[in-house]
Parts: C-alpha cells; structure tokens; sequence
C-alpha cells in the first residue's frame, strides 16, 4: 500500500531497537557458585551423634546436601564447579538462637546495631527479642534481613499489659513521643477492649508474636491467645501473669513462657495480684526438691509448651553490687526449676534476658548455654539442641533453620574445637554462615567504646 513502510524496513527498525535495548541494559550477575564446606564433624542439632568427614553442600543459600567428604560431585555433577572450603578438623553445628533479647527497650540505634555484628561473628544467626519499641525493631529486621546491616534475623513481639503495667519506665521509653499502653507494639487490654482488632494492630507492626507481660487475669490470657492463634500470630507469655497463674498462662495454650523462677509461683499459697510491688517466690517450699511443680510440669507437657528459662539474668542480678531489692528468686532455684523441668521433658530454649558488657569478645547466649550445662543437667549435645532447634521453634521457624538438613536454610558455625568435649568450646568460631552470607571472625571489629557510649 503507498506510504506504507516496506517489511523489511520494519524488521530493520525492530532489530535496531533491540540492539540498542541491549547495549542500555546492564549484564545480569551470574548465579553464584555453590559452595562446599568440606570435611567438618557435623552436629545437626536433632540430637543425633556428630557425623565426622563430612561435606555440607550451598545451593542458592541453602543446604542441598549433607554427604560424606569426596561424595560431594555426585550432589552436583561432575561438571558443575563449586567453591570449596577447606573445613577438615573443624565441627559444623546450627546457627545458634537467643530466644530472649530486648534490643530497642530504650533504643540507642548505634549500640544495638554493634551488638547485632557481635552476634552474628560470635555464630548467632537468630534472636527473638520479647518487647520494646518495633519502629526500631522494623527496621533493624528488614536491614539483616536484606543484608544491609551485619547481624542475625530479629523475631520480635508486640507488647499486651494491665493498663497499671503501662506506669513501668520501660514502657515509656519504647513508646517515645506517644503514649504507652495506647500504641500497637504497646496496648493496654482490658474486659472492654476489642481483641480481634487489638490483635490486627499488634500484627500491622510487623511482630511474629504477642507478649503477654502482667496485670491480666486468666480469662483475658485466654481470650488474647485464641485471637492471636486464629490470626496465625505466637504467643509469647511470662510464665506468670499475675493475677493469672503459671498453670493458667499455660492452659490458655501460650506457645512460651519465659523465666524458670516465675514458675515458682505455682506453688505459692496466693498469687500475688499485680506484677509490680509483688512479694518473692516462696523459696521455702523448695527446700525439699520441686515436686509441687510436677502438675504444672505436666500440663506444659501436655500442651508443648518452651520454656524460656532465662538463667543468665538471674546470675547477672544476683552479682549486681548492693542492688536493692535483690531478685524475686535466687540464681540457685531458677536452676533447680530449670533442672526439674528438664528431667520432666519440657523443651527449653536458650534465653538470656540481657548481654554481656559491651568490651567482652562473645555475647551472654554463651553463658546461659554453659549454665544449663553446669547447672541445669544437659550434656552439650542437648544444650546444643536447646541453642538451635528448640530456638527455632520459639519463632515459629523450625521448617527453615534450627537443624543442618538438606532444604533448610544454610545457618551453619564452623567452630575449631569439639563443643562436646567442653560447651566453652562454642566460643571458638570461625566461620559463620547466614544463608549467602559467610562471616568470618577473623574479619570481626569488636565493638568500640563510641559505639557503646550511650551504655557508659
């Protein structure tokens, strides 16, 4: 037809644009290499005895397979190349997991970021931090999460309290520039308050789970935690809620409690009704062992439920100079609720509750591990477990980390002593794995005195 572009006018228009299109788009990277971690002992988290000689085979972030040293081709192929990484004489356990950090109660963005890189070249690639101020908390997960800030992934919870509990000074700081009890990550909940649409507020900060602190009877325990069930969220509780009991924060179906003495309560002869001013554990009734605990023991049995025993901040206040008052329970029986607990089958995580000073080389998850080994009756092996998959499972997370399995994420420490041998020997990383990302700890910057001036 006249006026009409000839075909192969087009086509040579077309193929023109197409060049040009081309030479303006930047050349995709090329998908990494897999990596082969080859020749270490492996200490899988289930449990299970130590695999010696092994290769740990890194597709994509993830673990493909778990063989023997020298078998690795036959997982990848005889022509596929890898980047192998020479890790005979070392030991392969799980990214370790502190189930009870508090990062933003008061936050000071600087520090907690330090602490944050502390983790995870000390080998901690999980925490779950249990309240403070999630404008903060959102931000630091997203920046670990998309590898713009050095540190572990952060599982954090929002806050629901007694509307007398919202007078605590913690409170106030994590709500800064807003009132606390009135805010999502901080609600005050009583008879009166709508809890489906409570729920959906805690849920919008971005937390995995509910923390139920204090000043709720057992009926509102209840009520919180089949609500946040139905919206697919945790929940995360005191082992005492005051006035609601240790057995009744558990009946309610909580997913944790965390700190071995506020389970002490149980055997109390009245609950104190609100947790502030509350009277101390009567350690009395323990003098003769923790069988008053047995019912309560069961029931957590019964319903799953983790103990979050927390036995590093009871030695940390315990050796607090002149602090008045002491703790409501000594270091002594949170250690002998632990132990109990334990030999009756509750799964335990491994919490701390507070860290160590900012100039120390590993932080406090090493401490609390090393307490439930010399004082709460776990051999390392089951200590280590307690670190990793039992962690995962405070998180909702034990389908993607926990455990060094074939499909799960690659969250691996490569250690160079044997941690059944001495549990100090977790203190010996080399190398961390975070998924893509290793964290060598030769290359680890201690944190430094400007970093941590707002703690001075």
């Amino acid at each position: 037809m006249a006026g009409d572009p000839d075909i192969r006018e087009i086509a040579l228009r077309q193929a023109v644009f197409l060049l040009l299109l081309l030479a303006a788009t930047p050349a995709l990277s090329a998908a990494p290499l897999p990596v082969v971690y080859d020749g270490a002992t492996v200490i899988d988290g289930t449990g299970a005895p130590p695999k010696p000689d092994m290769a740990i085979v890194k597709v994509d972030g993830r673990i493909k397979a778990i063989v023997p040293s020298g078998q690795w081709r036959r997982v990848l192929g005889p022509r596929d190349t890898a980047d192998v990484v020479d890790m005979h004489g070392r030991y392969a356990i799980p990214g370790l997991i502190d189930s009870h950090v508090h990062l933003a109660t008061d936050p000071d963005p600087p520090y907690e970021r330090a602490l944050l890189r502390r983790d995870i070249f000390s080998g901690v690639t999980t925490v779950r931090d249990m309240a403070g101020d999630t404008r903060v908390l959102a931000d630091l997960a997203r920046a670990t999460k998309l590898h713009k800030l050095d540190g572990p992934d952060i599982y954090y919870a929002a806050l629901m309290a007694g509307p007398q509990f919202f007078h605590d000074p913690r409170t106030i700081a994590s709500a800064q520039g807003a009132v606390p009890g009135a805010v999502p990550w901080m609600q005050a909940i009583t008879n009166e308050t709508d809890i489906p649409l409570a729920v959906a507020r805690a849920q919008g900060t971005g937390a995995t789970a509910l923390k139920i602190y204090a000043d709720l009877p057992a009926s509102l325990v209840a009520r919180i935690t089949a609500e946040a069930h139905r919206q697919h969220m945790l929940v995360w509780a005191h082992a005492a809620v005051f006035p609601a009991s240790p057995r009744e924060v558990v009946a309610a179906g909580v997913d944790v409690v965390s700190h071995s003495c506020l389970l002490a309560y149980q055997a109390s002869a009245t609950m104190p009704p609100q947790y502030h001013n509350r009277a101390s554990v009567e350690e009395d009734r323990f003098k003769d062992g923790t069988a008053a605990l047995d019912p309560l023991f069961a029931e957590m049995k019964t319903h799953g439920t983790i103990l979050d025993a927390t036995l590093y901040v009871y030695d940390v206040m315990w050796k607090v100079p002149g602090a008045t008052p002491k703790p409501y329970c000594t270091l002594a029986l949170a250690e002998k609720i632990a132990k109990a607990a334990h030999r009756a089958g509750i799964e335990i995580s491994t919490g701390t509750d507070a860290d160590t000073a900012w100039d120390k080389p590993y932080p406090s998850l090493f401490d609390e591990i090393a307490l439930l080994v010399n004082e709460a009756g776990f051999t390392p092996l089951e200590a280590i477990r307690a670190a990793t998959l039992v962690g995962a499972r405070t998180v909702g997370q034990d389908k993607e980390t926990g455990t060094l399995e074939a499909g799960k994420r690659a969250d691996i420490v490569f250690l160079a002593k044997n941690p059944l041998d001495d549990i100090a020997n977790l203190r010996s990383a080399v190398l961390t794995v975070k998924g893509m990302e290793d964290f060598w700890r030769a290359k680890y910057q201690p944190i430094t005195k400007d970093e941590a001036k707002g703690e001075l």
